[in-house]
């Protein structure tokens, strides 16, 4: 097994074919099949199959390729750091957060930060909160924002300022004339759920639960701007994160406060003990900064 083989290997992955990575690799097709082939035989795996005119990677490729990406992401990060210092630029940051936060939120603060930072880079990358703690400590990204609570060793915790969940409604809705809503005022409403995998729908059920509320659950989903696009569509209403229906709001939907509260929690979340830069530091502070002014915006 040899560093070129690897390479080939990564590059046929992410282009998605022998063609596209010989032409990313700049050498021939059948060169490129020697080394997968050549890869496959020292390891005594089997890489890839063919389905049809695809190639398709196995379960244990994309396993290998995880841990490849790692390496290359490592090296990625000594070039650039290279290329920085060669360039005089400012630096560079690598930032990962779950979908709520990166539906709209966060891209526009670090726009915001960039127009101030004009020698900084920052790469942005979204997942759930799992996979954000994950690319932090395995040093893909510096630091990552995610959901509450979270049980994973090696990272730090930093509490962003709580914000309220609220309930989203299809324009025109009859519940749109309270103020706020309540739990009873969900009883036998057509309702768009969370799925049971995200941490957000246990403490909603359980809200509604405390309240003896039944909602008829039509359709449920993993991510809040599904959510928010089905009840603009008609689909029923919805308990979703703020920052989300923040970027539905006169879109189809309408947002009241749910009383009492369900607290969504967010943190900044960093590798337990790594250094920390003096950008990523900045940028975590902005991001505060701008969590507690959205958070005091949607309270009056």
């Amino acid at each position: 097994m040899n560093p070129r083989q690897i390479e080939a290997f990564r590059t046929v992955i992410v282009t998605g074919g022998i063609t596209a990575a010989a032409q990313a690799l700049n050498v021939t097709q059948p060169a490129v099949t020697r080394l997968i082939q050549d890869l496959q035989y020292a390891l005594g795996l089997p890489l890839f199959v063919k389905r049809g005119a695809r190639l398709v990677p196995t379960n244990e490729a994309l396993s290998l390729y995880r841990e490849v990406e790692r390496q290359f992401v490592g090296l990625e990060r000594i070039e650039n750091a290279a290329r920085n210092l060669r360039e005089g630029r400012a630096g560079s940051l690598r930032v990962a957060a779950l979908p709520a936060f990166n539906v709209g939120f966060l891209p526009r603060v670090v726009g915001h930060y960039l127009a101030q930072k004009p020698g900084l880079e920052i790469a942005l990358y979204g997942s759930i909160s799992s996979q954000v703690v994950d690319w932090v400590t395995s040093g893909f990204c510096e630091l990552g924002f995610a959901q509450m609570p979270l049980d994973f060793p090696g990272i730090d915790i930093e509490m962003l300022p709580p914000v309220a969940q609220v309930a989203v409604l299809p324009t025109g809705h009859r519940l749109a004339e309270k103020a706020e809503l309540e739990p009873e005022d969900f009883s036998g409403e057509p309702f768009v759920s969370l799925e049971q995998s995200t941490q957000l729908r246990y403490r909603i059920d359980a809200l509604f639960s405390a309240h003896r509320v039944t909602r008829l659950t039509r359709i449920e989903t993993p991510l809040s701007m599904i959510a928010c696009g089905l009840v603009a569509a008609g689909a029923g209403v919805a308990v979703v994160d703020p920052f989300t229906a923040a970027e539905y709001r006169g879109r189809g939907i309408e947002i009241r406060p749910l009383r009492p509260a369900v607290v969504f929690d967010m943190a900044i979340i960093w590798g337990g003990g790594r250094f920390r830069s003096a950008a990523a530091l900045d940028f975590a502070e902005r991001v505060r900064t701008a969590v507690r002014d959205f958070a005091d915006q949607e309270a009056e």
